[in-house]
């Protein structure tokens, strides 16, 4: 599993003006299904008036979501989450919503219309390179603190928090694609009783 991955740098509101009608894409940043669906209610609550709230998103789990919202099937959606997928981003919400003009685009030019308004805001979004991570907990001895210490640091782990009382306890976050070596390595470690114990939380 790749754990490097590409999220909007920041949220973006793009208009543009196609043979009359007025297309606005609203590119928000969503971690989660809870979050996408809040953000598309925002903006529909925005935009009460308007003709369609067409929208697509794609999270860093590889779930997937497009609707048309009364525009002919495969006309709006499709063509948004295909400019998603395009652009590389993930953990990304567009929102293409659209104010009829009163010339009628047909297939074709809704397809261009909402794909190319959709690309358009991504572009102005930007990226940035996350790390999908896992989540450790370590209970250890003090003269362990070294051996762990080094063990998670070749392992890439970030966010390294340490509490020290009668024993150590150390939560880290390691690259998803190294989590099955650290998961063995601490495994030995707690065998040879250099660890009291181990467990990752995510």
């Amino acid at each position: 599993m790749n754990a490097n991955y590409l999220e909007p740098e920041k949220s973006v509101t793009y208009e543009e003006k196609i043979k009359r009608s007025v297309f606005i894409a609203d590119v928000a940043i969503c971690h989660d299904e809870e979050e996408a669906k809040s953000f598309l209610a925002r903006i529909i609550s925005q935009h009460r008036d308007a003709t369609h709230n067409c929208r697509a998103y794609l999270l860093s789990s590889g779930a997937e979501y497009f609707s048309d919202d009364g525009e002919p099937s495969g006309t709006a959606g499709r063509p948004i989450l295909n400019a998603i997928k395009h652009s590389g981003l993930v953990n990304v919400i567009v929102v293409v919503t659209r104010y009829y003009g009163g010339v009628k685009l047909g297939v074709r030019g809704l397809i261009d219309a909402y794909g190319e308004t959709a690309a358009k805001a991504l572009e102005l979004a930007g990226s940035v390179e996350r790390i999908l991570t896992g989540k450790f907990h370590v209970e250890l001895d003090y003269n362990a603190v070294k051996t762990i210490t080094r063990l998670i640091e070749n392992c890439g782990g970030l966010n390294l928090r340490w509490d020290y009382a009668e024993k150590v306890n150390v939560a880290c976050e390691v690259p998803v694609n190294s989590c099955e070596s650290l998961a063995h390595e601490l495994d030995e470690l707690k065998a040879r009783k250099i660890i009291t114990n181990w467990e990752k939380l995510s």
